[in-house]
């Protein structure tokens, strides 16, 4: 008789325990599709910060606001595996669609690519990109002779990126409160941009080597010649180059062509 007791203490403990159990393990997968697209969000922000250190209206032109919206819901909330196109658009279709990313009757977590993926810039979240600016407290007056070296102090550039996801459907006990999320992912991301960016070590050169102030070496650059003479006549058997005088790009950290690893 005890061990029939026995027997029915475990039914009803694991019963009890089920209860629990069973939930969490159905809400693991989903909660792993919100951690999936919250990591997208960040990445699609940081891609419009950094798009924005090379198209600004300090260098050429801002990429247009629809057309970097367009780009960030095909690259960051498609099909991972869609190639990707110039001016090419997402449709709220299956086959652009990130499969990962639905609940669990088969529908998709973002229900509409195009209005529920959405660019705003700022800290008044602003439509257009001249309005990404943050005032600084030192506007104005950086450092001393930031003024040669071409930088501007507008403040800091911020780029976000909010994600609108649909709720699972009701009527499903084990996945409530989801049925009424009506969440909203955004994240951000600030960068300085325009000249206190540059696009490669080049650039880097060219601004610091025109200043007097931050590289009054530049000047020795105008007798190199003739020290690079010098020491050719005094050191010709050996073959030593000359001191290289006021220029920079002898210095400049490059990995040898040698090095590099062959994409074969």
């Amino acid at each position: 008789m005890t061990s029939h007791r026995q027997r029915g203490q475990a039914l009803t403990e694991f019963l009890v325990a089920a209860v629990a159990v069973v939930p969490l393990f159905l809400l693991i997968p989903l909660i792993g599709k919100y951690q999936d697209i919250s990591n997208s969000t960040q990445m699609a922000s940081r891609y419009v910060a950094f798009e924005a250190t090379v198209r600004n209206d300090s260098t050429n032109s801002w990429e247009p606001e629809g057309q970097l919206a367009q780009e960030v819901v095909r690259r960051f909330f498609s099909n991972p595996d869609a190639p990707i196109k110039t001016n090419d658009a997402a449709g709220n279709f299956k086959a652009n669609q990130n499969l990962f990313w639905r609940d669990p009757v088969d529908k998709p977590l973002i229900a509409d690519l195009g209005s529920d993926v959405k660019l705003t810039f700022g800290p008044d979240a602003s439509t257009t990109q001249s309005g990404a600016f943050a005032s600084i407290a030192d506007e104005g007056k950086p450092f001393p002779g930031y003024e040669e070296l071409g930088l501007q102090t507008r403040g800091i550039y911020t780029a976000h990126v909010a994600v609108k996801l649909a709720n699972v459907p009701s009527g499903l006990k084990f996945y409530e409160p989801f049925d009424k999320l009506d969440l909203t992912m955004t994240r951000s991301t600030s960068i300085a941009i325009g000249p206190w960016t540059a696009k490669d070590p080049a650039q880097v050169e060219s601004k610091i080597a025109g200043s007097a102030a931050f590289f009054p070496a530049g000047k020795l650059a105008e007798v190199s010649p003739l020290v690079d003479a010098a020491v050719t006549i005094i050191d010709a058997p050996g073959g030593i180059s000359g001191p290289k005088l006021g220029k920079l790009d002898f210095w400049r950290d490059v990995v040898p062509e040698d090095r590099l690893r062959s994409g074969n």
